[in-house]
């Protein structure tokens, strides 16, 4: 991504070639991020990826999408070719088949771990902890989503305002809970008012704090980026994140140390 920006290549042609990379490795699937993630409890892996360019307010997305590698590639097909903002399920595969991608099999979608974990998913009959979501800022998210989820269930990561908002933003963490708030879209709203990147997604987490009306939350993480290339996070859980503007000679490494949800609250009481 940093050599096709240095070279003046289009955000968001980088955006996709970063994400797809990822995306497209067993390995990083244990990150529940595309090929090598975690099936859903039918055994099915299903993967949501989105794209947004804050300019000229453009948005793209898959959802529920099967036998695909690389779906943040096919939802940049919905952006660029598609009069539908977001296709799940059936269409977004009948969709990526339409525009010259092939379906694979299960057996090339889920690496050994992940197919060894789905069977003791089985053996147990109850679901494994753990969320992620690969986010860059154009804005775009991939997630495999939570392990062993419902067939068809979509979480935070591919909807507007929830995973993702470019005027510039992403989130991490328990989709089903996070999409109830919209942090994306508040983040970006506070940083228009003049908030700081970092002082903006403090203020989501206490007004989500606030709204609860008690010190038990959820997972979430947001990073945030506002016009003037300022970085700012801020987080119920220590993720970590890589953070490279133009110009910069490499990429930042950055970890979020998280922020209890008892301390929000209390903060909340003052």
């Amino acid at each position: 991504m940093q050599r096709m920006i240095s070279a003046g290549e289009h955000a968001t042609d980088a955006v996709e070639e970063a994400m797809a990379e990822v995306e497209d490795n067993l390995e990083t699937g244990r990150f529940v991020v595309g090929r090598g993630g975690f099936p859903n409890s039918a055994g099915v892996l299903e993967c949501d990826a989105a794209i947004m360019e804050g300019q000229p307010g453009r948005f793209g997305a898959v959802a529920a999408l099967r036998g695909v590698g690389t779906p943040i590639r096919v939802a940049r097909r919905v952006l660029d070719g598609s009069p539908h903002s977001m296709l799940v399920g059936e269409g977004a595969s009948a969709f990526a088949q339409d525009q010259g991608f092939s379906l694979d099999p299960d057996s090339r979608m889920l690496s050994a771990p992940t197919a060894a974990a789905y069977l003791e998913f089985l053996q147990k009959q109850k679901s494994v902890p753990g969320h992620d979501t690969l986010g860059e800022n154009v804005i775009s998210v991939s997630s495999s989503g939570i392990p062993f989820k419902a067939p068809g269930r979509v979480g935070d990561s591919p909807l507007p305002g929830c995973g993702l908002y470019a005027d510039q933003r992403a989130t991490t963490g328990d989709g089903d809970k996070i999409m109830s708030y919209c942090p994306s879209y508040h983040a970006v709203q506070l940083m228009k008012q003049g908030r700081a990147p970092a002082e903006a997604c403090e203020a989501v987490l206490q007004d989500i704090a606030e709204r609860l009306g008690t010190d038990e939350g959820f997972e979430i993480g947001l990073v945030a980026m506002n016009i003037k290339g300022e970085m700012g996070a801020a987080s119920s859980l220590k993720f970590p994140y890589t953070f490279w503007n133009f110009g910069m000679a490499s990429v930042e490494k950055c970890i979020q140390n998280p922020v209890t949800w008892v301390n929000l609250s209390a903060n909340q009481q003052q």
